[in-house]
């Protein structure tokens, strides 16, 4: 069999609610089978973008921030929203800046991801950001409280050992730019 003969078809789509950050539609689709799926719920969310990002003197930078859907405070990555009609690698350059007020020119790809393709239609562009250089202070937007910190290398490693970084798609852009450094 042929992975894409596992594909459904869409009969159907109707929208449940549209907001700002989130969607979410209820499709009727069918089987390859002939199985008919009624009510597959799928949530569109636009497409985010992380960094794994290291400063001139090489260490990687971190942040903390409340996650509410989980009630936890996370220990992350930078990242954030790709805005309509931007470039992923243009969202992290502002993201970057944004949230931790360092600045960085050089980018390399990493990886692109679905953040669930199970429930969620949409994708994570993860890159290498390095030579960040502290330039400014952090511009929030109005429901955002992050901490920074600078880790060596060695301790992002071992925060990944000890399960202290809990959102998969930052573990996701972790692991690759690990690999990327050659400190795998």
């Amino acid at each position: 069999m042929n992975p894409n003969d596992l594909t459904w078809k869409k009969l159907s789509s109707e929208y449940i609610h549209k907001g700002k950050w989130a969607t979410l539609r209820i499709d009727k689709c069918e089987m390859p089978n002939g199985h008919i799926v009624e009510d597959y719920y799928v949530l569109e969310y636009g497409t985010w973008v992380n960094g794994v990002a290291i400063t001139e003197d090489n260490k990687v930078l971190m942040i903390h921030q409340y996650r509410h859907a989980a009630g936890i405070v996370s220990l992350e990555i930078p990242g954030g929203v790709v805005d309509e009609g931007e470039d992923p690698q243009q969202a992290l350059r502002r993201e970057l800046l944004e949230e931790t007020g360092y600045q960085f020119d050089d980018f390399e790809p990493l990886c692109a991801v679905y953040s669930n393709p199970s429930t969620a239609d949409n994708q994570v562009y993860s890159y290498l950001a390095r030579g960040g250089k502290k330039v400014t202070g952090q511009t929030l937007d109005d429901q955002e409280e992050i901490i920074v910190y600078e880790y060596t290398i060695d301790e992002v490693k071992q925060a990944l050992a000890e399960n202290k970084i809990v959102q998969a798609m930052h573990c996701t852009a972790l692991f690759y730019g690990l690999m990327k450094l050659g400190v795998l």
